[in-house]
């Protein structure tokens, strides 16, 4: 079984790059942290980077974590690959763009593209924000599936995630401590669903519904809370319709309650996702 250390960045393809960097640093709050080719990287944390926009299709999403040692990465591709994935290594080229010593992508059974990294650079600068977001870091990734029983089986018998909660056919995944890293919602195609961003506290999250209000950013869920995580929350849209996230006050599962934490079973309504009585304006959410 492969070991993700932690989540650590998200590419994604754009059709107007002048637009997604505005976006990015103006909305979103995030620091412009270089450019390299056609690509321009961003950062949220003490990590080198968090996510990228490059020029390309926007449907083209890839996300990645980070293994502890480049005996695991060998023995992850090796492990891929005789379970009958298509792994590619990560030429040094490659690797020069993504800013890691290696990497391997493959792509899970629903076909959504996965990077996993060794030694990723990290920042000797602090992250410095184009806006007071209060964002202290990048958190998770809602992903696609378009067939959530078995994609659960691939993260957690393959992956090592383990399950939290359940919303209908919907599971929600840890990797550490963090209630999820990743959730799992079902579509009929593959690809980011959304991306999570921690802010320091509830203010944060209102702040950036007056604001997203103001400049006309469409709000699709929340101010709400999930009864899952126990996250206070707030979605909106990003470019090519991608859906960014911010929460606060997410529930943690502690080593020690490892062996007897029994994960919970939420129908599939409204109310499993927010318990304060939001509606979302997400295909995947309804």
């Amino acid at each position: 079984m492969i070991h993700l250390h932690d989540i650590r960045y998200v590419r994604l393809g754009t059709s107007d790059m002048d637009g997604s960097i505005r976006y990015a640093t103006d909305l979103l709050g995030l620091q412009i942290a270089g450019r390299e080719g056609k690509a321009v990287y961003f950062k949220s944390d003490s990590r080198d980077h968090t996510l990228v926009y490059f020029e390309g299709d926007p449907a083209d999403h890839t996300v990645a974590f980070e293994v502890d040692t480049q005996e695991e990465l060998d023995a992850a591709s090796t492990f891929l690959s005789q379970q009958g994935y298509a792994v590619h290594q990560g030429s040094v080229t490659k690797c020069e763009l993504r800013r890691v010593r290696a990497f391997i992508n493959f792509k899970d059974p629903s076909g959504n593209s996965v990077d996993l990294v060794y030694a990723p650079h990290h920042s000797g600068r602090r992250y410095f924000p184009s806006r007071d977001a209060g964002i202290t870091g990048f958190s998770h990734i809602g992903l696609r599936t378009v067939n959530a029983r078995r994609d659960e089986r691939f993260w957690t018998g393959l992956m090592g995630a383990r399950v939290s909660d359940r919303i209908g056919d919907a599971p929600l995944l840890r990797i550490d401590e963090v209630h999820h890293k990743i959730a799992l919602f079902p579509s009929s195609y593959p690809g980011v669903q959304h991306i999570n961003h921690q802010v320091e506290s509830i203010d944060d999250i209102m702040r950036a519904y007056y604001i997203l209000k103001e400049r006309n950013i469409p709000i699709r869920f929340g101010p709400g809370r999930h009864p899952t995580s126990g996250a206070m929350f707030l979605y909106f849209e990003g470019p090519h319709g991608m859906v960014y996230e911010y929460s606060t006050g997410v529930r943690l599962i502690k080593p020690e309650d490892e062996s007897t934490y029994r994960p919970r079973n939420f129908p599939f309504t409204p109310e499993s996702f927010c318990m304060w009585g939001s509606r979302p304006d997400i295909p995947e959410f309804k």
